[in-house]
C-alpha cells in the first residue's frame, strides 16, 4: 500500500520533469534524481534513527577508520564545522570515538565503535535496496552507460573548476 501512494506521487513528478525540463536542463534532472535517491535513502534511514549526516560519515569510516576531522570534512565534502556538529551526536549515539594521538596532540582522529562497526551489516542493504529499486527495468548496459557519462560529468567539471582562478582574496 505505502509502495503505491509513493508510486502515485512519484508519477506526476516523472511526468512534470519530461515534459517540463528542456533537453539542456541535466543539471536539473541530476539533482531531481539525486534528491529521489536521497529520500528512498533517508527513509529507510528513519527506521534504525540515522541521519543522512550520519550516514556520510560512516560510509567513510567504514572504508577508512581513523581519519583526522579535516579528512572526514574533506571526503565528505562538508565543512569543519558540520563535521564537528555531527560527530559530536555520533559519539553521543555510541558510533564514533573521538581521540589524540600521543605522537600527534594536534589532531583528532575519529574511530568507529563496535557499535558504528556493527550499522554497516544493517546499513548496507538498506542502500543496495535503493539501487535495486532505482534501476529497476533499466537495461544492465545502459546503467552502464548512465555511470560512464555521469563519472566523465564529473571529471570534466573536475577539470573546469580547476581551470577557474581563485578570487583575489582567497588563499
Amino acid at each position: 500500500m505505502a509502495r503505491t501512494l509513493l508510486e502515485k506521487r512519484a508519477a506526476p513528478a516523472v511526468r512534470d520533469w519530461r515534459e517540463a525540463l528542456p533537453d539542456d536542463r541535466l543539471s536539473q534532472l541530476v539533482k531531481e534524481a539525486n534528491r529521489a535517491l536521497v529520500r528512498a535513502l533517508q527513509a529507510r534511514l528513519d527506521e534504525h534513527a540515522i541521519s543522512p549526516g550520519h550516514w556520510q560519515f560512516l560510509r567513510i569510516l567504514w572504508e577508512h577508520d581513523g581519519l583526522t576531522q579535516r579528512e572526514l570534512s574533506e571526503q565528505a565534502g562538508v565543512m569543519e564545522p558540520t563535521t564537528f556538529s555531527a560527530l559530536k551526536g555520533m559519539e553521543l549515539a555510541g558510533y564514533v570515538e573521538r581521540r589524540q594521538m600521543p605522537d600527534n596532540r594536534k589532531n583528532v582522529y575519529v574511530f568507529l565503535t563496535a557499535r558504528g562497526r556493527a550499522l554497516k551489516r544493517k546499513l548496507l542493504p538498506l542502500a543496495e535496496d535503493v539501487n535495486r529499486a532505482a534501476m529497476e527495468g533499466i537495461a544492465p548496459g545502459d546503467v552502464a552507460l548512465v555511470r560512464r557519462v555521469l563519472l566523465a560529468l564529473l571529471a570534466n567539471l573536475a577539470r573546469d573548476e580547476a581551470a577557474i582562478p581563485d578570487p583575489p582574496g582567497k588563499p
